[in-house]
Parts: C-alpha cells; sequence; structure tokens
C-alpha cells in the first residue's frame, strides 16, 4: 500500500533522511518510532507530498506522490502533529468544509456522519471548536482525515500533549481505525507504538536502524528468554537449570515466596527451549510453579537500538 525507498533529505551540508526505505502492507498499523529530531516528521511529510524529497520516491497505492499527487492523495489522510482546526467554525461546519475542500462524492450527510460515529464525536458536532477539550480537537483532527474514505491514514504524533485518559481513547480509537485503513503513526511515546502497532519503524539521525515486529526485536537483540518460578532449593535449581541443552544464560531474579527461586533463561534468537525447559521439571526433583516467555520491553529495545553501538548497526 505504501512504498517509501531510498528518501534523502538535505538542508544545505545537513543531511536529515539518509536512504530511508520500508514498505507498510495494506490494513497495517506501522509505527514510525524515533527521538524528536530523528527525521520522523520529515518522512511524513515527504509521503504526503507535503515536502519535496532531495532524492528517493514515495508511492501510496502505487502512485507516486510528486508524479501522480492527485491520485496519490485522494488514497491519503493526513493528520499533522498540530491538528489543522479552524476553531471559530463549529465541528459541523468545519467537517462540511473539509468535504468540499475535498471535493468528495459520497453523500455528504450520510458521510460525515459515518465518520463522526467512528471518531465518537456526535455529541459535540454541533459546538464550537474552541471550546472543545484537547482529546477532541484530535478527533477532529482525525475525522478530517477520513474524510472521503482514504485507504491510507499518516498520524504525526496523534497524542501529543493528551491526559493519560485521552491519550487511551485515541489509542483504541487508532486500532479500531487499523481494520479498515492502513495507518502510519508517528510517535516518540514507546509505550503508544507498543500498544497499537503490529510493526515498528526506528528511526535514528536520519537512518532507519530497525524494521520488525517489537517481539522480533526483543529476540534478535537479546535472545530469546523464559521465566520460571520453581520451589525447590536456588543453588541447586540454577546449576541444573544450566544444563538444559539451548540455554546459554541464567539470570536469578528477585522472588518473594518462601522455599522458592526464580530465573530467566536466555537462548539465542532462532532456539526455543521451552519443550527442553518443560522435559527438565518433568525429570527433575523440583516443582515448577510459573513458566512464562519474557520480552524486553520497547524502551529497552529502542535505548540499545540507539546507543552509539546500535545506531550504527
Amino acid at each position: 500500500m505504501i512504498e517509501v525507498r531510498e528518501l534523502v533529505k538535505k538542508y544545505g551540508n545537513k543531511t536529515v533522511l539518509d536512504h530511508v526505505s520500508f514498505d507498510v502492507k495494506d490494513g497495517e498499523i506501522l509505527g514510525l518510532l524515533g527521538s524528536n529530531g530523528a527525521g520522523k516528521s520529515t518522512t511524513m511529510n515527504i509521503i504526503t507530498g507535503n515536502l519535496a524529497a532531495t532524492d528517493g520516491t514515495a508511492a501510496i497505492d502505487g502512485h507516486e506522490i510528486l508524479e501522480e499527487p492527485l491520485r496519490a492523495k485522494k488514497e491519503l489522510g493526513y493528520l499533522p502533529e498540530i491538528p489543522p482546526l479552524y476553531v471559530d467554525m463549529t465541528v459541523k461546519a468545519y467537517l462540511s468544509f473539509i468535504y468540499r475542500l475535498k471535493k468528495c462524492k459520497l453523500p455528504k450527510k450520510e458521510h460525515l456522519e459515518e465518520v463522526c460515529k467512528a471518531v465518537q464525536i456526535i455529541d459535540v458536532y454541533d459546538r464550537v471548536i474552541k471550546n472543545l477539550s484537547k482529546g477532541y480537537r484530535q478527533r477532529i483532527g482525525i475525522a478530517q482525515a477520513m474524510i472521503g474514505n482514504p485507504k491510507v491514514l499518516i498520524l504525526d504524533e496523534p497524542t501529543v500533549g493528551l491526559d493519560p485518559k485521552q491519550m487511551i481513547e485515541i489509542r483504541n480509537l487508532i486500532r479500531s481505525l487499523g481494520k479498515t485503513h492502513t495507518v502510519i503513526l508517528s510517535s516518540h511515546i514507546l509505550s503508544e507504538v507498543q500498544a497499537v502497532c503490529d510493526r515498528v519503524v526506528v528511526i535514528n539521525k536520519g537512518k532507519v536502524i530497525a524494521d520488525d515486529t517489537a517481539e522480533n526485536l526483543s529476540g534478535h537483540l537479546n535472545g530469546r528468554r523464559l521465566r520460571v518460578k520453581v520451589e525447590g532449593p536456588q543453588k541447586m535449581v540454577e546449576e541444573g537449570l544450566k544444563t538444559i541443552q539451548g540455554v546459554k544464560a541464567v539470570y536469578p531474579i528477585v522472588c518473594m515466596e518462601p522455599g522458592c527461586c526464580a530465573f530467566e533463561l536466555q537462548s539465542d534468537e532462532h532456539t526455543d527451549i521451552r519443550r527442553q525447559t518443560s522435559a527438565y521439571f518433568k525429570a527433575s526433583p523440583w516443582l515448577l510453579l510459573e513458566f512464562t516467555e519474557a520480552e524486553m520491553s520497547l524502551e529497552n529495545i529502542f535505548l540499545k537500538l540507539t546507543d552509539s553501538k546500535g545506531g550504527k548497526k
């Protein structure tokens, strides 16, 4: 649905984007993750046709954004970081204006009602935008992006400045939109990307340094990990766990339950040690109380990728 190929953006001698490439499949929610100034908004502005690249291409549904701008933008809805609202208008007047601006051919009344229901702003339809909360303004911004039923929605920092309740509401809305649209979500909030997105593209200093699911990134960076809680003597259990085939390392973790101990077992990214671990405890004299797969948090993944070593990979 979206193809980004070798995007380069330079301002004089400063390179903001350095050969950025990625694809987004139909119906996928992609998280574009990076710290402030990493190049996320520049990438989005090029994809949406608001900024020309120094080199490279971006295509929406097979239409290159600069060569076929009208056909590409017909399939595109965009919410910039600051929603493009006319705050002295009512919600109804503003969305009607956007409907005319986009030259939408869908039945106006029915289409605007459908959009308002999807983003849950029916109850403020006749109110003036400047009198509404930031959360409602973000919803109205998403609503204007949805007018015309575009296949692709590009949302730049959609929860910035919201309180925790509003953030959860917007995240739930984005997840629901992912059922009918292809979505690119830009954010520097790691929990947001992990909660909403199917896949993560990490940009650091203008370069793509990772492109995968958060789960796979965890495995690639740190191998696979299992957490176990065992009823038995810690030293003996630890020595026994080290003998399991495929286990590279055993890390004791805090366990407050008397007579029990807990560990993380690490293997490499290609080795599944669940069966060997289960078989080991069936044959051992100790009782296995808990057995779960542990994932590296997206915060740790991001820090590991963007440190001086990770940034060079």
